[in-house]
C-alpha cells in the first residue's frame, strides 16, 4: 500500500551513589574522545546556502540555532584572515632559518638582503617573536575551527520536499475501520462499553502501576501474567514480519557513549530539551582519565547506527538492513495527566526497531522507506488496530530526520484530548546526517565490507533510515482497549498473536476472581 506514496581501555562502572542526572546526549557528549568518530560536516554547503539553513531552523523550531549559519560565515572569514597571517609569518620564519643556517649561500633577493643586514642576535629575536605570534594564531585557528564545528553540529538536517511546512501533519491513509463503542461509559450490560487500559489491566490483574510506583516511581509499571506474555508475543510477531522481509536481527547493547548518541542527532531541541537520558555514574578515576560517559539508550537506533561508526562499507552490500529488540529508556516521560496515564508514556519499554544504511540515492532510500512503511502497515492491520498514516510536519521533526511518517492508533481513552489518536510507530529518512557525524562511509565495489582503512577519499556517505516495527506499551494498551468485552470481562487476542499465547483467543480475569463471581 505504501509503495503508492509519492517518492521523494573499557570504562569502570559502579552503582550511582546519587540519582542519575537527566541530561541530553549532547551534554553527556561534551568531550568527544580523541579516538571517537570525528564529524565530516559539509561546512562549505552551509557557507554557500546560509538562508536555507536558517529557514530550516526556523521551520523546525530550532530558533536558537537560526543564527548559526551567519556565525559560521563570520568565523570562516576570521579563519581565512588568520590563515593568511599565519602563512606570512611562516614564510618569514623559513627565511630566517635560511639566513641563520648559511647566509653565504643566499641569493641577492631584496628581502634576504634586509635580513642579512640584521645581526645574529636580532635574527634570533625576530625568530622568537614570530614563533610566539604563530602560537597565538594557531590557537586562534583551532578555536575558530572548533567553534565552527560546534555551531554546525547544532544544526538540524535539511528538510525533505515531501515534508509539510508548519505544524500540521498531512493524512496519507487509514488502516482498518474504527471500532464502534456505546456512548454510555459503563452499565447496561453492553458488550461495547469502552474502558481505559488502566481500568482493564487492573480488572484483569495484568497491569500493576501501584507496586511500580513504590518500587521505581511514576512512569514505571509491571506487566503480569497474560500482559507479560502478550509483550513477548508482540515482539515475536513483529520480528517474524521484519525477518521475513530479509532483515538481519541484531542484539545491541543498552549502554552507549554520549558522543555516539549526540552524533545520531539526539540533542536538546531548542529551549525545550526534549531528548533526555539516564546517564550512568562514572568513577572518579574514569572521569579523571577522560573515559567517555555512558548513558542508557533511548532507542536501539543509537547502538545500531554506532555499529558502523568509523567504518567504510562496500556499496555492493547496500542497502544493509538490521532489526533489533531492546529495552529503551526515556528520562523525560512527559507531564502527568490523562493523556499520559498508564502505559502511554513511560520511562522504560520494549521496542522492535528497524535500521538501514542505503546508497546516497533518493530512489534506493525511498524503496527502503516504503518497505518499512509496508511492514508497519502489515503489523497494525493484522493486530486489528484502527490507525492513520501521517506525513509529519517540519515542526515535529527531530534533528536527524529529513522526512518522517508516523502511524497513530486510535485509543478510546484518548478521545477527549487528542481525538483518540496516539503515535505507535514512526519511520524516518536521515540522509547522510548520521553517517557524516559517525564517519560511516560507503565505497563503490571491490573492497571488503567493514574495512576501516584506506581509500576514504573516494568513499561517500551512505544514507540512514530508521523505523519502529513495534513499541510494546502503546500497542498493548490499544489492544486492551479495542479488544475489551465489558459483559464477558475479557480481551480478544488478535489471531496473529495466538501462536505465542498458547493458542488462546481471550484474556480473562484471574482464576480466583472467576471463582468468587460464581
Amino acid at each position: 500500500m505504501q509503495r503508492a506514496l509519492k517518492r521523494l581501555h573499557g570504562p569502570s562502572l559502579r552503582l550511582a551513589t546519587r540519582p542519575a542526572t537527566h541530561r541530553s546526549y549532547a551534554s553527556v557528549a561534551a568531550k568527544r574522545p580523541s579516538n571517537g568518530p570525528k564529524p565530516a560536516l559539509d561546512i562549505k554547503h552551509i557557507r554557500q546556502h546560509p538562508e536555507l539553513y536558517e529557514t530550516t531552523c526556523r521551520e523546525r523550531l530550532y530558533t536558537a540555532q537560526a543564527d548559526n549559519p551567519a556565525k559560521i560565515i563570520a568565523l570562516s572569514e576570521q579563519l581565512v584572515q588568520l590563515q593568511h597571517s599565519g602563512r606570512g609569518l611562516r614564510e618569514r620564519a623559513n627565511l630566517l632559518r635560511r639566513v641563520l643556517a648559511n647566509p653565504a649561500t643566499l641569493t641577492d633577493d631584496s628581502t634576504l638582503e634586509n635580513l642579512k643586514a640584521l645581526s645574529r642576535e636580532e635574527l634570533h629575536a625576530d625568530a622568537r617573536r614570530i614563533k610566539e605570534e604563530l602560537a597565538v594564531i594557531v590557537k586562534s585557528e583551532t578555536d575558530a575551527q572548533r567553534a565552527i564545528e560546534e555551531l554546525a553540529l547544532q544544526l538540524p538536517n535539511l528538510t525533505s520536499a515531501e515534508t509539510p511546512r508548519g505544524e500540521e501533519p498531512r493524512v496519507l491513509s487509514y488502516i482498518n475501520e474504527r471500532p464502534v463503542f456505546d456512548e454510555a461509559h459503563g452499565g447496561g450490560g453492553s458488550h461495547n462499553i469502552w474502558r481505559s487500559h488502566v481500568h482493564i489491566g487492573t480488572e484483569l490483574g495484568i497491569l500493576d502501576f501501584a507496586s511500580a510506583s513504590l518500587t521505581s516511581g511514576w512512569g514505571w509499571y509491571y506487566l503480569v501474567g497474560a500482559a507479560a506474555q502478550l509483550e513477548q508475543a508482540l515482539v515475536q510477531y513483529a520480528l517474524a514480519v521484519v525477518i521475513r522481509h530479509g532483515w538481519t536481527q541484531v542484539a545491541p547493547p543498552s549502554l552507549v557513549y554520549g558522543h555516539i548518541g549526540a552524533a545520531c542527532g539526539f540533542q536538546p531541541r531548542d529551549q525545550h530539551g526534549e531528548q533526555q537520558v539516564y546517564a550512568v555514574a562514572q568513577s572518579d578515576e574514569d572521569a579523571a582519565a577522560g573515559v567517555p560517559p555512558l548513558a542508557l539508550a533511548g532507542t536501539s537506533e543509537i547502538p545500531l547506527a554506532g555499529m558502523k561508526a568509523m567504518t567504510t562499507l562496500d556499496a555492493a552490500e547496500l542497502p544493509l538492513k538490521h532489526v533489533a529488540v531492546s529495552r529503551c529508556y526515556r528520562a523525560e516521560a512527559g507531564a502527568r495527566g490523562a493523556s499520559t496515564k498508564g502505559l502511554y508514556r513511560v520511562h522504560e519499554f520494549t521496542k522492535v526497531e528497524m535500521f538501514a544504511w542505503a546508497r546516497a540515492d533518493p530512489d534506493e532510500a525511498q524503496d527502503v522507506f516504503d518497505e518499512m512503511l509496508d511492514m508497519q502497515t502489515e503489523i497494525l492491520a493484522s493486530l486489528g488496530l484502527h490507525a492513520r498514516v501521517l506525513e509529519m510536519p517540519a515542526a515535529d521533526l527531530g534533528a536527524s530526520a529529513a522526512r518522517k511518517v508516523d502511524m497513530e492508533a486510535w485509543f478510546p481513552s484518548r478521545q477527549e484530548h487528542s481525538g483518540g489518536w496516539g503515535e505507535v510507530t514512526s519511520a524516518s529518512i536521515c540522509t547522510d546526517y548520521q553517517t557524516r557525524r559517525l564517519q560511516t562511509r560507503a565505497r563503490p565495489g571491490g573492497h571488503a565490507a567493514g574495512s576501516s582503512t584506506g581509500g576514504a577519499a573516494d568513499a561517500g556517505f551512505p544514507w540512514t533510515l530508521n523505523g519502529t516495527a513495534l513499541a510494546v506499551p502503546r500497542v498493548l494498551a490499544a489492544l486492551l482497549e479495542v479488544g475489551w468485552d465489558e459483559k464477558a470481562k475479557t480481551v480478544t487476542i488478535p489471531e496473529c498473536l495466538r501462536p505465542w499465547m498458547d493458542g488462546r483467543d481471550k484474556i480473562g480475569p484471574p482464576a480466583h476472581r472467576k471463582k468468587s463471581s460464581n
